[in-house]
């Protein structure tokens, strides 16, 4: 964009219309140099003076002075000036056309405000004459705007801009601009348009920008494990290197592959992406799907020593609805649970190639309140679960579901769930685990104990009652049935089964704390419990 600017003023302030082309390009390069601290190169610069004014050049490099270190800031391979005799000796150029147009912005090393010098700033009266100047369009189709990084062994952040169209154009002033460019992930096309300057000489990375955005019909299906047509909208505000962004999208078929379900996705967000970097801080990011809302912060960062790019946030959750979750994780007909579920965790997906259940990292904790199956059979076995741990075999059978609540605490790596803590209770009884459980193989490895408000001898009924009776005392701790569980198998097919061995070596001298006291906290139980 202020390519365009550059060119015309620089032919109004190195002469009002000099006798020669090359007369033209020499101290059009001289002008650019002096004025723009750069370092200028013009390979051609032709002038036609009939039917209308047109000077056409090629070749034109300009170079931060003294930035030997780092490519061109600008190149332009051929640049059009159309203006006429009156309106460019009254500061004025009709149309300016850049084709073949490459900005690259180099890095501010120090991170500082640059320190502006005599030397290097225009003079106070060759600037205010420059303000005068306005260019009425200026087009760049097909252009590319770079932002190299501070570290020259990382690759540089590059935009496509196909259209680039720039009005009422000024040396010092914002600039009105349309653009549209080409998002690399999710591929798709942005649609920008707002203000653009005025131009920082010493520091392009500083220039300001502000405006909106529209990106339709991106494609989430290259990144692995989702899919889904996004649409986005928001603003922009900041500098080239440093943009403040505001927005929203919208996912009518978001989807993860391993439910399969598609669900209706909107988001909230605000981001800081650092174009010198690359990396792009979220805070916040708002979800919403089903009846179920989402906050994460965090961002997406450069890994040190990895190629690629670290996702790290914290995700929480507040009052959400189990269902909804499972709905879109679960590849069954329906949620496999209800319930109210609260969740904290940090979420972490390394760079790499690998499959995203082995990439992904979780560290955390939830809740599942009044938690209830909707597979009849499993919730008739939690309905008997209640009803003999509570010793109430003379009570028929009731036919409300028995709401279960859930705590605990988690840890994914390389695939293995770990849970340290997961306590699952029902009226009249208290499951409490600690164990593991294989994403990829679906393998259960549990241990943990059984509370009963009953006694073993309780939960059965005639000649079995009166033989459990002899192997109450080995079970009862401090006013509860304790019985050691062992859970193995797979998800498919859990082998349950009573740690006798474990029992016995309780029941003599370790008295076993009361179950009030023991600290818990999620929810891998279910999957035990089908």
């Amino acid at each position: 964009m202020i390519t365009g600017t550059l060119i015309p003023l620089g032919i109004v302030a190195a002469a009002r219309i000099p006798f020669s082309s090359e007369m033209l390009r020499v101290r059009l390069v001289n002008a650019l140099e002096a004025r723009l601290n750069v370092d200028a190169e013009l390979d051609s610069l032709t002038l036609r003076f009939h039917p209308s004014l047109r000077a056409i050049g090629e070749g034109l490099v300009l170079r931060a002075r003294g930035r030997s270190d780092v490519p061109p800031m600008i190149e332009v391979k051929t640049f059009t000036v159309d203006a006429n005799l009156s309106g460019l000796w009254h500061r004025n150029v009709s149309f300016v056309r850049l084709d073949g147009l490459r900005i690259q912005i180099p890095p501010n090393d120090q991170n500082e405000e640059p320190a502006a010098t005599e030397a290097a700033a225009p003079s106070v009266s060759m600037e205010d004459y420059l303000k005068q100047v306005i260019i009425n369009s200026v087009d760049a189709p097909n252009s590319e705007l770079t932002i190299l990084r501070r570290d020259p062994t990382k690759p540089a952040r590059t935009w496509a801009l196909h259209q680039l169209h720039v009005q009422n154009v000024s040396f010092a002033t914002q600039m009105p601009f349309q653009t549209v460019l080409t998002n690399a992930l999710p591929p798709g096309e942005i649609q920008a348009s707002g203000t653009f300057g005025p131009w920082q000489t010493l520091d392009p990375g500083r220039t300001p920008l502000d405006g909106e955005f529209v990106f339709n019909d991106a494609d989430l299906g290259v990144f692995d494990g989702i899919g889904g047509t996004l649409s986005a909208a928001g603003r922009f505000r900041g500098t080239i290197d440093r943009i403040d962004i505001t927005g929203r999208t919208q996912t009518p078929d978001f989807l993860v592959s391993t439910g399969g379900h598609p669900v209706g996705l909107t988001t909230s967000y605000h981001a800081v992406v650092d174009a010198t970097n690359g990396n792009t801080t979220l805070d916040p990011v708002n979800a919403a799907f089903l009846n179920t809302s989402v906050t994460a912060k965090g961002g997406v960062y450069e890994e040190p020593g990895a190629k690629g790019r670290v996702i790290r946030l914290n995700l929480s959750i507040s009052n959400g609805r189990l269902e909804d979750i499972m709905w879109v994780a679960v590849p069954a007909p329906r949620a496999p649970m209800r319930g109210i579920l609260q969740l904290n965790t940090k979420f972490v997906i390394p760079p790499g190639k690998r499959e995203i259940v082995e990439k992904l990292q979780l560290d955390g904790g939830f809740s599942i309140q009044n938690g209830r199956f909707t597979d009849a059979a499993v919730q008739k076995k939690i309905n008997e679960l209640s009803r003999r741990a509570s010793a109430r075999l003379n009570d028929e059978p009731s036919k409300n579901a028995v709401g279960s609540n859930f705590e605990g605490r988690f840890a994914l790596e390389n695939s293995q769930l770990a849970l340290p803590t997961v306590r699952f209770d029902v009226p009249g009884a208290l499951v409490e685990l600690h164990g593991r459980y294989g994403m990829k193989r679906e393998d259960i490895a549990f241990d943990g104990n059984l509370y009963m408000d009953a006694k073993i001898s309780q939960t059965v009924t005639g000649i079995k009652s009166l033989l459990l009776k002899a192997v109450d005392p080995f079970f009862r701790r401090n006013g509860k049935t304790v019985v050691p569980l062992r859970i193995g198998g797979s998800r498919s097919a859990p082998k349950f089964g009573v740690d006798v061995g474990r029992a016995l070596r309780r029941s003599s001298n370790s008295p076993f704390p009361d179950p009030a006291a023991l600290s818990v906290p999620i929810p891998a139980v279910p999957s035990a419990i089908r």
